[in-house]
């Protein structure tokens, strides 16, 4: 069986691989253009994998689109592990398009739960007031709601929202989860559908979207939802920009509906320098970054290197992608 990965990722996981895969062949990618096997150069019609490792390094050093096209023009690829936690890419499409299974990345659920709970507790919390005090010189009194009294609404339920329910749990939070299945989650005091969203986001003072975007969800945030929503409230998404509609948005700020809006997702990306986003009191920005925490290349990994035990035992695969998620049919198994 034939792997192929970047060279960068062989190198951190070459003195545990045989353990899951003892019998592969490990193809590299070192450049755009230059692959090895064995250390030594490869042609690149002898590359045919079984198995490509879509890995982070691979986007960050500009191969993802050779790996890419390696997968696509060749016979023997069943199963990639990729690098994202959404596959609304139209790569990823076509990549099912062609019967190869893909599992979806989790590794970077830790530092954008991170992200959420650090932003909204920022905003909960009379930091600034505070520091405001302190710069005036000012001994006041900075009351405030407690996080255990608050309400969240967390839309999706994937590997970033059980992590973001983990972290606000112990606050004592309120947490409603949206999610196609309204089955009880421990971790949630309501589980509702997409159908009772609004109404569970007017009671909300924290809304956070960690849902893909398809055709459900595109523009689930419209105007409809903003004059629903709690005066004061703060909108967070780490999702897709395509979630929100920002005009609406903008509109909802002038009235406090949401209060705070922290965005790290948006229509367009890079966000243009003109965008109104940039200089509104209200809002924060960030470069779709709630993602890059340091530990993501270790978790990758280890996530890498379990399912591919599990694919070679035949053992159901961690964040396997169904294909209803890229808008095709669930393929016949023999």
């Amino acid at each position: 069986m034939q792997i192929l990965m970047t060279k960068a990722a062989y190198g951190r996981v070459a003195d545990r691989l045989p353990a899951s895969a003892p019998h592969a062949e490990v193809v590299t990618a070192v450049s755009a253009d230059t692959y090895e096997c064995n250390g030594r150069p490869i042609a690149v019609e002898d590359i045919d994998p079984e198995v490509v490792w879509l890995s982070l390094d691979s986007f960050a050093d500009g191969t993802l689109g050779h790996l890419f096209g390696r997968l696509m023009k060749t016979e023997a690829p069943r199963w990639t592990q990729i690098m994202a936690a959404g596959i609304d890419n139209p790569m990823f499409r076509s990549i099912m398009e062609k019967g190869v299974r893909i599992s979806k990345s989790s590794a970077q659920a830790t530092p954008i739960a991170e992200y959420v709970v650090a932003h909204a507790l920022s905003l909960q919390l009379p930091i600034q007031a505070q520091a405001d005090a302190q710069r005036r010189h000012a001994w006041e009194r900075t009351p405030y709601r407690e996080l255990g009294h608050t309400r969240w609404v967390l839309v999706g339920y994937g590997n970033i929202g059980h992590e973001i329910a983990k972290r606000i749990r112990p606050f004592g939070v309120h947490l409603t989860v949206v999610r196609r299945n309204p089955a009880p989650e421990p971790l949630a005091d309501r589980v509702v559908g997409l159908a009772d969203f609004r109404a569970a986001a007017a009671e909300a003072d924290v809304v956070a979207l960690a849902c893909a975007l398809n055709d459900e969800t595109r523009g689930l945030c419209d105007e409809a939802f903003f004059r629903a929503l709690k005066p004061g409230a703060i909108l967070i998404n780490i999702g897709r920009g395509g979630l929100v509609d920002e005009d609406a948005l903008k509109s909802g700020l002038d009235r406090d509906q949401p209060a705070h809006a922290v965005l790290d997702v948006f229509a367009t990306e890079p966000l243009p320098a003109d965008s109104w986003f940039w200089d509104h009191p209200k809002v924060r920005v960030s470069a779709h970054t709630s993602n890059s925490g340091d530990g993501n290349l270790a978790r990758g990994d280890d996530l890498f290197l379990e399912n591919l035990r599990r694919y070679l035992a035949k053992e159901p695969l961690l964040n396997e992608a169904d294909p209803s998620e890229v808008g095709l049919r669930l393929p016949e198994r023999a």
